[in-house]
């Protein structure tokens, strides 16, 4: 499997990977001393954002938030990681995994897993236009998994796009009279 794209070299997964930590304090929280869902769709979105931007060197702009798990809570006071990375580069599109854990440092410093997402950025030069990014090289067994896993991945999203054009057409076909 070439993961060269023409004169452009592919770059590691590792060179990309991106890490933030937050303290949850009460303005991030609702009235339960809960995370915001918002608020953590932020984080997420930053820490994917900084990955992505790795990878292309360039600007990036988020096209989608693809697939968002909402695990388990995060409360007030805990330390929320978050760990993101390039699973695959596409010509000009990257997606970007995202996993949010809860680190207990009062304990014994154990994780637990409270979100994942996949993310779709797009690279941009200074005006705005999209343009090539490198393809992603896996370098363990996991990140190639995750590597083909985000083909599958484009595939269905694609398949999901054709669908719905069909339905909006048919939909654009009915009688007035019929209503939306």
């Amino acid at each position: 499997m070439s993961f060269e794209q023409d004169d452009m070299p592919a770059r590691p997964a590792s060179e990309s990977q991106a890490e933030r930590s937050e303290i949850i304090f009460p303005a991030d929280a609702n009235s339960m001393g809960f995370l915001f869902g918002g608020r953590l769709m932020q984080f997420i979105d930053l820490v994917g954002a900084v990955a992505a931007s790795r990878h292309a060197r360039a600007a990036t702009v988020t096209a989608a938030m693809e697939h968002l798990d909402f695990v388990a809570p995060v409360r007030v006071g805990d330390l929320l990681i978050l760990k993101a990375s390039v699973n695959r580069a596409f010509r000009t599109s990257m997606e970007v995994g995202v996993k949010a854990m809860v680190e207990d440092v009062r304990g014994g410093g154990a994780l637990r897993h409270v979100s994942s997402a996949f993310l779709t950025y797009v690279a941009v030069d200074d005006q705005g236009k999209r343009m090539r990014v490198p393809q992603v090289l896996p370098e363990t067994e996991n990140q190639l998994r995750r590597h083909e896993d985000a083909a599958r991945r484009r595939e269905l999203r694609e398949q999901r796009e054709i669908e719905g054009r069909q339905r909006r057409g048919i939909r654009a076909s009915l009688p007035p009279e019929w209503g939306s």
